[in-house]
């Protein structure tokens, strides 16, 4: 090839890209793509005494969500991320909710993956839908219908969500209007987000922890009185502020630093925090159960009669270790732009796994949390939720009954008492915060 032709062709794929890119930056301008609602998928639990999951096979499952901010454009996001062969979705369907497990049927829109109805999503991968139109307001509640075609082992869901799921079948069900069947677990199965369409102004925080952030002791869809959610009424009530999504990546059981109720927070965070798209900010809560797993007595857990010997025993864990994780996952949100608040850990006398031991290490780790500049802030649960005449429990009036758990006064109070203006500095405010010099 000529010379003066090579040129002319460079210069030609040049232009090409280009153009492409300015596209895309003129389409980047108009909005973005936040996660609007999420939940930390993981496989089904395995304890002595507790059943597995039966596989499904030509069902249907409709699943219920309320994203934290309104939208005209989703997409949905699949999950296979614990399967080990691939998940066959035969027919996938998103619509606005009615009553119980009804559709307004005017809303009923196809789920598309790169043009398919029906999709393949390899063992460990998550899959996007294809862009929807669809106008959505803030905590409305949305149905997620998927069809599964063939045997499919139950190997990625998130086990106590917000809602009932309802399974019905056979056969492909997503689009009918009402699935006539009663509400199933309180469980999503193979969904792990809802994506949506937003002006650049607005941005999402996840909030990641253990069951205190998921909202264990709730009655699945009556109240959502989970702190994070309870968080995200209070954005959408400031009056000309820009949007500000939550979700709520929270896992009952989970550790920082082992598996056990889905894989450790350490193993977890890429997918659950740094993945998601429009994340600004993050409130960490966890290390509660690092401490307690080890110490359960499992003579007093009446919930689990068939175990006979502690699981977790031989995983003690000291202060510094879990301040060490915690510095982890400050570090590698921050080295992505993420601003971390750090919330301190709720008492927990008067549970099966407490000892004076225990209780020594989440007052270290507190005195760390409240001490330390690496986090962008910080939100004392423990000085609000602990009763002042023992402030090694619950005070009564934020207890769900089982000493560790609040009731929905106790996330409510959590969820006040989170400081609306420090989440919403930007993080150039922050930079100069830190140092002064930093140029507008």
């Amino acid at each position: 090839m000529k010379k003066s032709a090579a040129l002319a062709l460079f210069l030609l794929v040049i232009g090409f890209a280009g153009s492409d890119r300015s596209a895309a930056q003129n389409a980047a301008s108009d909005g973005h793509w936040v996660a609007a609602w999420g939940t930390s998928v993981h496989a089904p639990v395995k304890f002595p005494g507790i059943p597995g999951e039966p596989p499904l096979s030509d069902q249907t499952i409709r699943m219920i969500v309320r994203p934290t901010i309104g939208s005209q454009r989703l997409r949905v996001r699949l999950s296979n991320e614990f399967g080990t062969s691939a998940l066959v979705i035969g027919a996938a369907h998103i619509a606005l909710t009615g009553d119980g497990s009804s559709l307004k049927p005017e809303s009923d829109r196809v789920l598309t993956f790169g043009g398919n109805a029906k999709v393949s999503i390899p063992p460990g991968a998550p899959l996007l839908s294809d862009p929807v139109d669809l106008r959505v307001d803030a905590f409305s509640e949305i149905s997620i219908s998927i069809y599964l075609p063939l045997d499919t082992p139950v190997s990625t869901w998130h086990f106590q969500g917000q809602h009932e799921s309802y399974l019905a079948g056979p056969g492909d069900l997503t689009g009918k209007a009402e699935l006539w069947v009663p509400p199933g677990k309180a469980a999503w199965y193979f969904l792990s987000g809802i994506e949506a369409w937003v002006p650049n102004s607005t941005t999402t925080i996840v909030a990641f922890g253990d069951s205190i952030t998921q909202g264990t002791s709730n009655k699945p869809g009556e109240s959502y009185s989970d702190w994070p959610y309870q968080l995200a009424h209070r954005f959408s009530s400031e009056q000309g502020a820009p949007g500000i999504a939550v979700v709520n990546e929270g896992i009952g059981g989970n550790r920082i630093l082992h598996d056990a109720a889905g894989v450790s927070a350490l193993a977890r965070f890429d997918r659950d925090v740094l993945a998601l798209p429009g994340v600004t900010r993050l409130i960490l809560l966890e290390g509660i159960n690092d401490i307690g797993f080890p110490r359960i007595r499992v003579s007093e857990a009446k919930n689990l009669p068939a175990m006979k010997e502690n699981p977790f025993a031989a995983q003690l864990v000291s202060a510094e270790e879990i301040i060490a994780g915690l510095q982890q996952l400050i570090a590698r949100a921050h080295a992505h732009g993420i601003r971390v608040f750090g919330g301190t850990l709720t008492p927990f006398e008067g549970t099966n796994s407490y000892d004076a031991g225990g209780e020594a290490v989440r007052q270290e780790v507190n005195k760390w949390v409240r001490t330390t500049n690496l986090f962008d802030g910080i939100f004392d649960f423990d000085a609000l939720m602990r009763d002042s005449a023992r402030p090694s429990r619950l005070r009564d009036l934020y207890d769900s009954g089982d000493h560790i758990h609040p009731n929905p006064a106790g996330y409510k109070a959590m969820a006040d008492s989170i400081s609306l203006a420090i989440l919403r500095k930007k993080i150039l405010e922050v930079q100069r915060e830190r140092h002064p010099g930093t140029r507008k």
